[in-house]
């Protein structure tokens, strides 16, 4: 009696093929789990700030903000290179954010210059926290068309203003009216983040390019002066990236002007005087 194979059978498989397959989603696993645990020692450096701040050791807190923001950089690196970006390691890496980049550096404001201001200096510092989870919120949701710009500040560039000012000053400001630059350091950042206007995002370097040699020499360069001049070299990137929008958008305008006068001139002169023949 011959019987018609089912939907329910399955061509066996020999044990080398089934190894291989074995092999190969345990390896696929755990190239999903190395993102996500860079995105844990992000978190951790975000926790460690809060330890440090409330212990009154600033210099130290502010530290831990720069090492979350390159693990950050590196987490979604590893997942675009390795082709596992997946749902559970975005939220994953926007919760890590929220502590590491919202919580972790109003705390150490508040321990470096809001405290003396009171009420205002910590609501200052939740202003900062709710812009950056708003600014993390809309990212996840929002489909952006270019991806060479961000549609207002990263948390983590945001973050790293107040981080790196701690780390060049870390010694505090202990009265009400020298604190007041404080609440410049909490609430521009935090508008910025809620902002529309874009920011140069880095994720679509190609690094592969011929100007990858340049790229590698400006990097090379970046490390020399932070290894020389931290304080100084950190605060100058934190506050270039925070300015160069506005910079941005002053050379495009001063340069759509000169092109309407260079035009306008050109016209004036191709045209014939008035009352002549």
């Amino acid at each position: 009696m011959h019987l018609e194979p089912g939907p329910e059978r399955r061509p066996l498989l020999n044990p080398l093929q089934r190894r291989t397959d074995m092999q190969r989603r345990r390896f696929r696993r755990g190239v999903y789990l190395l993102p996500s645990l860079f995105t844990l020692g992000n978190l951790f450096c975000g926790y460690a700030c809060v330890v440090y701040a409330m212990r009154g050791e600033l210099e130290t807190a502010a530290t831990f903000v720069g090492f979350a923001v390159v693990l950050d950089m590196l987490d979604g690196r590893i997942a675009r290179l390795t082709g596992t970006t997946s749902g559970f390691g975005r939220e994953f890496d926007s919760l890590a954010d929220v502590v590491s980049f919202g919580m972790a550096p109003a705390l150490l404001m508040f321990r470096w210059g809001l405290e003396p201001l009171g009420r205002l200096g910590w609501a200052a510092g939740f202003v900062f926290v709710t812009a950056g989870a708003i600014r993390l919120a809309r990212f996840n949701i929002q489909a952006s068309s270019d991806k060479r710009y961000f549609v207002g500040m990263p948390i983590p560039a945001a973050a790293a203003v107040p981080a790196s000012t701690v780390f060049m000053y870390p010694y505090g400001l202990h009265d009400y009216p020298s604190a007041l630059p404080a609440l410049v350091l909490m609430l521009v950042p935090a508008l910025l983040m809620v902002s529309t206007i874009r920011f140069r995002s880095f994720k679509t370097i190609d690094l592969q390019a011929r100007r990858s040699y340049t790229i590698l020499l400006a990097v090379a360069i970046g490390f020399l002066a932070i290894a020389t001049q931290p304080r100084w070299t950190l605060v100058v990137l934190a506050y270039t990236y925070l300015l160069s929008p506005f910079v941005g958008m002053a050379i495009t305008r001063f340069r759509r002007r000169g092109g309407k006068v260079e035009a306008s001139h050109q016209t004036s002169e191709g045209q014939p005087a008035k009352g002549k023949s």
